[in-house]
């Protein structure tokens, strides 16, 4: 017996509720200083609960080759990275209309 997803009720080769809380976010991504100059790439407005966020985070930090971490909710990436993260995130399965 196949297993069916407690949220939509279909089985879980065709559920679509990542699908769905991914379209229904708004990213935001943004550059700031931090102490010594340095710039931080930092993503936020992701849902913790649709997506794992700690995963992310090290698919980020590998493909950027950079340093980074996650607190406070958001994303923290060392460098300034904006359109190099957005290419990332949209190959990750977020539309591009959910960022702002």
């Amino acid at each position: 017996m196949t297993e069916v997803c407690p949220v939509c009720g279909l089985p879980k080769d065709l559920c679509i509720c990542g699908t769905i809380s991914q379209e229904t976010q708004k990213i935001k991504i943004y550059t700031k200083k931090v102490s010594f100059k340095k710039m931080v790439t930092i993503i936020s407005g992701l849902d913790p609960k649709a997506v794992n966020i700690k995963d992310l985070t090290k698919i980020l930090k590998t493909k950027i080759a950079c340093g980074g971490t996650f607190k406070d909710g958001m994303i923290e990436l060392q460098g300034e990275h904006i359109d190099k993260v957005k290419d990332i995130l949209i190959k990750q399965g977020f539309p591009e209309s959910s960022f702002s």
